[in-house]
């Protein structure tokens, strides 16, 4: 059955590695093969060199159809978290520090400066290659050796003399290329609320089940196409708006649960067989959290096994209400991330345009 699958995936290869992955033909799911027992392994359609993943749909076509066909009004919003929120984060991440330094020259104030220090995933975040292995085989995606990557402090003095080691699978390639292309807003928390109060606690364990995914998007009228940036609003901001300080603070101090997309093969199925090019949400963590015990992250296969960003702490606030004013779910969606050399995450510097 795996050699089986394995002539499927290259199949639909060929034998050029320049492919146009516009219109070239994808594999489903069930047709990639396992790595080591865990299903749905894309390295040998990106190739054996590939360090961008899923964000090889969004080709130069894609993204000019996408700038084309929703870039209608002009109107842009933002969906970046203030860097400075949460100022509690969670995961025992390190809280931002900001510096607002104010110089003087000859006894007058002069120029001012900043100098901020923050983990890259504590905030709105990209998660990148780098950030989440196959656990049990300690392999970053695309067959890398979590050992083979360095850690600590290492200056680069040359941007034009990278070593290889240091940039592998790094953050900078998505950089490079930007994550830019056709948005789409399911509004989840909208979705499955009653009198604008929604069914679950987005700060609990709660599973969003891809059968709610599908029928949140016929209810919004959004068919899916090959590129789009998948973007969950599953409430988890909404709710921190809402809530006392003192509820904000005690996030910090308590064990992490948190709503998130479901740990199942429909989920894994329904987003790859859509060849969706990312995926994010507002939640902490994209996945219900903590998994169901012996069952496997879905960050595995989505960083480890297809290479798609995991977007997460998007501030959807803001679209969502676009998206109802605009009657669309819909819109160009741009992000560049940090140019972080070897980085393993970064604020996504992402808006949307309608």
């Amino acid at each position: 059955m795996a050699y089986k699958r394995l002539m499927n995936v290259a199949s639909h290869l060929g034998s050029d590695k320049k492919t146009d992955w516009t219109t070239a033909s994808l594999p489903t799911f069930d047709d990639l093969p396992a790595f080591r027992g865990l299903p749905g392994c894309a390295w040998s359609v990106w190739g054996d060199e590939d360090q961008l993943g899923t964000v090889n749909l969004l080709t130069d076509a894609v993204v000019k159809r996408a700038a084309s066909e929703e870039i209608r009004t002009g109107k842009s919003v933002s969906l970046n978290w203030p860097l400075n929120f949460p100022n509690k984060p969670m995961f025992g991440r390190k809280a931002p520090e900001i510096n607002m330094i104010q110089k003087k020259a000859d006894g007058h104030l002069y120029a001012r400066d900043d100098e901020i220090h923050i983990n890259t995933q504590s905030g709105t975040q990209w998660d990148g290659l780098r950030h989440f292995p196959i656990l049990e085989h300690e392999i970053f995606y695309n067959n890398t050796p979590a050992r083979s990557l360095q850690e600590g402090f290492h200056p680069i003095p040359d941007p034009q003399n990278v070593d290889p080691i240091q940039a592998h699978i790094g953050i900078q390639n998505w950089s490079n290329h930007g994550i830019c292309g056709r948005g789409v807003l399911l509004d989840i928390a909208k979705f499955l609320s009653k009198d604008g109060v929604m069914s679950y606690d987005p700060w609990t364990t709660h599973a969003i089940t891809m059968q709610q995914l599908q029928d949140c998007a016929k209810a919004q009228g959004v068919k899916f196409r090959r590129g789009d940036i998948l973007i969950l609003r599953v409430g988890f901001i909404k709710k921190f708006y809402e809530s006392s300080q003192e509820a904000k603070d005690a996030l910090r101090e308590k064990p992490e649960t948190f709503a998130g997309i479901e740990q199942s093969e429909e989920m894994k199925q329904f987003l790859w067989n859509n060849h969706f090019a990312a995926i994010a949400s507002d939640q902490p963590a994209l996945e219900r959290w903590p998994t169901p015990e012996g069952v496997p992250h879905m960050h595995q296969t989505i960083l480890g096994l297809w290479g798609m960003p995991i977007g997460e702490f998007f501030d959807v606030e803001k679209l969502s209400e676009v998206c109802a004013e605009q009657k669309r779910y819909t819109f160009f969606f741009s992000s560049w991330p940090l140019n972080i050399i070897g980085g393993a995450a970064s604020p996504p510097n992402a808006a949307a345009f309608f």
